[in-house]
């Protein structure tokens, strides 16, 4: 029996062998775990490295660089896609800024990286220039040294199922294919680029949305306060809240420090108790306010009323945080309250003045004890007489403000004569006495006019008593009319006291009366006859307005009025008169489509154009509409400006993409942003509801006339200058040989210019022109509309090679 093999130390052969293997087995072990040890060092060195910056472009190289070097990669590129997908941003790692700007315009570039950006699964690509080559077709050129197969690893960016971008990395430094822990590694770092982009785009989202509600708030009518429970002063203040504790503050004061001082008085006299008097401390006990009229004083004894809604802001506990007080100034509305008891005031005294004569006159007549002779009997009588028509026309004009404001004042327009209108007018004035000359400055080939003769003697009387009461005695005052395509401009000017720039924009309000100071000789009188002015010229279809240089310089009053056709039945030529032939497309009649979702409207504006001679067309919602319009032609189109479905600025677009078509909007909606936005998207005119059957009528026969005449001044022939071309007839616009696409409105504009090409149009003649007579207040409007064409013809105000503006003056066109 042999006996085992022993070492010097006593272990056999085997027992060696076992020890070495477990030796390299533990050393193969603890090199595995120091590479894990420092892949997770790695990682964690890149967390922070991508944290360390807020900057969406840095985090997201950082996650680019991070995924290269952990990889052993050579080359890293990103792309990043917006909200609807577009590439947005590309970002690259491993490359010098010209091998990056070279790679991501490299030809087929855009195509190669969308190829690539398709595929929804980590991939990994022995060669991906065989892979592209196969795909597309496609020879790529890299900007940077590659290996002959050049290895690729790529991953989506993705988010909730959303593409976002993908990453891609290019080559392992050590030459070796990319392995799946390399593609684990490269979709843990889309993963967090992907979240990254979702965190951006969602700050971003709230940051547009923090700075659209604070710009909704600021310019927001009321005022706004946010208060802080902890200070008990003021987080944010809109500019009305500061506009109103303006009007409290000492100037210096800071407008924080005014809250907390002020004392707060209820509308019956109360105020609140000495403990709870400030605002503040009820907001902070949780109290709600809803529509409490308040006065809000400071002890200097400074104060204004206002409306008080406001509400604590509690946080999920219940714990009051703060409070949202809404502070509406009731300042304007005690101010119409003063105007209305003033105008109480004067209608009464206005009442009671000839009322006292009227009854003074009969008491006298009636006492036997003094026997009158027949001269006097009679002059009682007309005292009498002349004090019963005053009171008579004080209770017209209040009839007539009532009619105004209904929309139901009664106008029967008929063919008339402006120099008999204005002959009328100034007889009746000269007979009341007055000390003024009245000069009468009218061309000899003026239009007849659509007026109803008594309306407008009535206004012009009017205009004449305002001139004369504003007037010192013997000033003269002038009375002119002006001739245009599609209205007469009529003017009464004075030499007077003149008005303040900013009285002008409320002239022609109800209760409205000039301060002319202490000159104004007779101040008597309710303030009714411009408003009423403005309600009759509108019930024709015109525009009525004020101008004035200031105080001692005088004021001119001038209204338009429409121009008669003279192919409508009834319509004389005057003698001595060239009127331009006006008249519809359709000789008599149009055919016009009336589109509102109140059937109410649609029968009564049915039933209007309707006994005007017109074929109406009805359709209760836009794509009615647009139903119509494809398989019907018309002259013009009425829209509601509010409907269901899309609104009538859109069923505008729409209707104009299938036929070129004047549009009047008819609208409850006043306000001036309305009026200008339905103007800049190419509307011929801005109806009010409610409106009157004459008015309504007017402003449609005067939009047809103004494209009738369009149509007729349009040749058959073009216009060019430089780069741009215009044919008349097929109303095509290009430049460069570029079609450009024009609203109705500012190829009306253009065709106007360039048929006068070198000649100056002011800004009236454009207006008159192209909208058919307008105040100045919409010279905004045509600036609107130049200002879009000069854009789309790729001119500027500043460097014109086509429309030149003529300062104060108007524009005019080059000429060829």
């Amino acid at each position: 029996m042999s006996m085992p093999i022993r070492l010097a130390d006593g272990e056999s052969p085997a027992d060696n062998q076992l020890t070495r293997g477990s030796t390299v087995e533990y050393r193969q072990l603890e090199s595995e775990v120091e590479a894990l040890r420092k892949r997770l060092s790695q990682l964690s060195e890149a967390s922070i490295r991508i944290n360390e910056s807020l900057e969406l472009e840095e985090v997201l190289q950082g996650v680019l660089d991070s995924a290269r070097s952990l990889t052993g990669a050579r080359y890293g590129a990103m792309t990043a896609l917006d909200d609807s997908g577009q590439l947005d941003n590309l970002l690259s790692s491993g490359l010098t800024a010209d091998q990056a700007v070279d790679l991501w315009s490299m030809r087929d570039g855009a195509e190669v990286f969308e190829i690539l950006g398709s595929v929804q699964e980590p991939t990994r690509l022995r060669d991906f220039q065989d892979y592209v080559k196969a795909m597309g077709g496609f020879e790529l050129c890299l900007p940077m040294p590659v290996r002959p197969q050049t290895a690729l690893l790529m991953a989506p960016i993705r988010h909730h199922g959303e593409c976002m971008g993908s990453v891609y990395l290019v080559e392992k430094e050590d030459g070796w294919e990319f392995t799946d822990r390399d593609e684990e590694t490269l979709v843990m770092f889309a993963s967090q680029a992907a979240m990254v982009i979702a965190n951006a785009r969602r700050h971003r989202d709230e940051q547009h949305l923090r700075r659209d509600l604070e710009t909704l708030v600021d310019t927001a009518p009321v005022g706004v306060i946010v208060l802080n429970a902890g200070e008990g002063g003021p987080m944010k203040m809109n500019h009305e809240a500061r506009r109103i504790a303006g009007r409290l503050q000492q100037p210096g004061d800071p407008v924080e420090e005014i809250i907390g001082e002020v004392t707060v008085r209820r509308a019956d006299g109360g105020e609140f108790p000495s403990d709870r008097h400030s605002l503040i401390r009820m907001l902070m006990a949780g109290e709600v306010v809803r529509a409490e009229e308040v006065v809000i004083e400071t002890p200097e004894g400074r104060s204004i009323a206002v409306l008080v809604n406001a509400t604590p802001i509690r946080s999920d506990r219940g714990e009051v945080e703060g409070a949202v007080v809404i502070l509406q100034d009731m300042t304007p509305l005690q101010e119409l309250e003063r105007l209305r008891a003033e105008f109480l005031g004067m209608v009464s005294h206005e009442l009671r003045t000839p009322l006292t004569s009227i009854k003074g006159s009969v008491m006298t007549l009636l006492d036997t004890a003094m026997p009158l002779n027949p001269a006097e009997i009679r002059q009682f009588h007309r005292i009498i007489n002349a004090q019963a028509d005053r009171m008579r026309t004080l209770i017209t004009d209040l009839l007539d403000v009532a009619h105004i404001e209904t929309g139901s004042l009664s106008v029967d327009p008929e063919p008339s004569d402006v120099r008999t209108l204005i002959e009328e007018a100034r007889n009746i004035f000269l007979s009341g006495g007055t000390r003024h000359n009245i000069n009468v400055n009218l061309p000899a080939d003026l239009p007849l006019v659509m007026a109803d003769r008594q309306r407008i003697v009535q206004v012009l009387s009017n205009l004449l008593s305002n001139a004369s009461r504003y007037s010192p005695d013997f000033y003269p005052i002038r009375m002119s009319a002006v001739a245009g395509d599609l209205n007469v401009t009529v003017s009464v000017a004075d030499e007077g006291y003149g008005l303040p720039q900013e009285q002008l924009p409320f002239l022609f309000k109800k209760f409205s009366r000039v301060d002319g100071g202490e000159d104004v000789r007779d101040d008597r009188g309710a303030g009714l006859g411009l408003a009423i002015c403005k309600g009759i010229v509108e019930a024709h279809g015109g525009r009525i307005w004020a101008e004035s240089e200031g105080p001692g310089e005088g004021a001119r009053f001038t209204f338009t009025i429409p121009v008669a056709d003279p192919t409508d039945s009834g319509v004389v030529q005057a003698p001595h008169q060239n009127r331009p032939h006006l008249r519809s497309r359709n000789g008599g009649g149009a055919r016009i489509l009336v589109v509102d979702d109140d059937p109410q409207t649609l029968r009564h504006v049915r039933d209007i154009l309707s006994k005007d001679g017109h074929t109406v067309v009805t359709a209760c919602e836009g794509e009615e509409a647009l139903r119509v319009v494809r398989r019907e032609h018309f002259d013009l189109a009425l829209l509601d400006l509010v409907m269901p479905g899309f609104d009538g600025i859109e069923s505008m677009r729409r209707i104009h993409e299938i036929v070129d078509v004047p549009v009047i909007f008819l609208s409850a909606y006043g306000r001036d942003e309305n009026i200008e936005r339905a103007f800049e998207v190419g509307a011929i005119d801005y109806v009010l509801k409610p409106f009157s059957p004459t008015e309504l009528a007017a402003r449609v026969r005067a939009t047809l006339r103004s494209r009738a005449t369009l149509q007729e001044d349009e040749a058959s022939g073009s216009f060019s200058l430089c780069d741009l071309t215009i044919d008349y007839a097929q109303r095509e616009v290009r430049v460069a040989s570029s079609p450009v696409h024009l609203t109705p409105i500012e190829f009306s504009i253009l065709r106007l210019l360039s048929i006068n090409a070198g000649r100056v149009l002011t800004h009236d003649q454009i207006l008159r022109r192209v909208w058919g007579g307008a105040g100045p207040h919409d010279q905004q409007v045509l600036r609107t509309h130049l200002r879009r064409l000069r854009r789309k013809l790729g001119d500027s105000a500043e460097s014109p090679n086509y429309i030149f503006t003529e300062p104060r003056v108007g524009y005019r066109m080059a000429k060829p």
